[in-house]
């Protein structure tokens, strides 16, 4: 398990993936938000290619994120589209919504990069989220990404087009955070 400050980053166990279906994917509106596509229930007992986890995929890693105190599941984490040749790949996250607001997000956000620097080896880390989404974007930036740029208008969600936001960080400028 990778620790961070409040959280850990394990591998998905099956007892999660009801959890996280309930409680993320699940809820239309947060699911629109964070996917890619449209939102599309999933009939209990298939598998859904959100949450189950395939160990021969190089191109992408999910965890489940545990509070470390406790032990309980707050969330998913995600270093995706992982590109060995150019070492970049890109950040993603969901926390239960009970989970929200208590700084784990931007923990979570520490936990990858040091991950994805250190035991990757990779160059740049890249997060696109969109632009109302202030608790990302501030965990991000806490963690030194940088605003690069705004897709307009770029993200159909709940019937209406949104910005998306641009962040990166590069592993010279990454200040790691000694208690990861």
């Amino acid at each position: 398990m990778l620790r961070g400050n409040k959280i850990g980053l394990r591998a998905r166990h099956e007892d999660d993936i009801p959890v996280l279906r309930t409680e993320l994917y699940d809820d239309v509106v947060n699911s629109s938000r964070a996917e890619a596509g449209p939102w599309r229930p999933i009939a209990p007992g298939s598998k859904d290619p959100r949450l189950g986890v395939d160990d021969t995929d190089e191109g992408s890693v999910r965890f489940s994120v545990v509070e470390l105190a406790e032990g309980t599941l707050v969330g998913t984490a995600t270093l995706w589209g992982i590109d060995n040749h150019n070492r970049c790949a890109h950040i993603g996250l969901g926390l239960l919504p009970s989970c929200r607001g208590k700084g784990y997000g931007t923990d979570v956000v520490a936990t990858l990069c040091h991950y994805g620097f250190v035991v990757r080896g990779l160059h740049r880390l890249q997060i696109e989220t969109l632009s109302d989404n202030a608790a990302m974007l501030r965990s991000a930036e806490r963690n030194g990404f940088v605003r690069e740029g705004v897709l307009r208008a770029s993200a159909w969600v709940m019937g209406e087009y949104l910005d998306e936001v641009l962040l990166g960080l590069l592993a010279r400028d990454w200040k790691a955070d000694p208690k990861v």
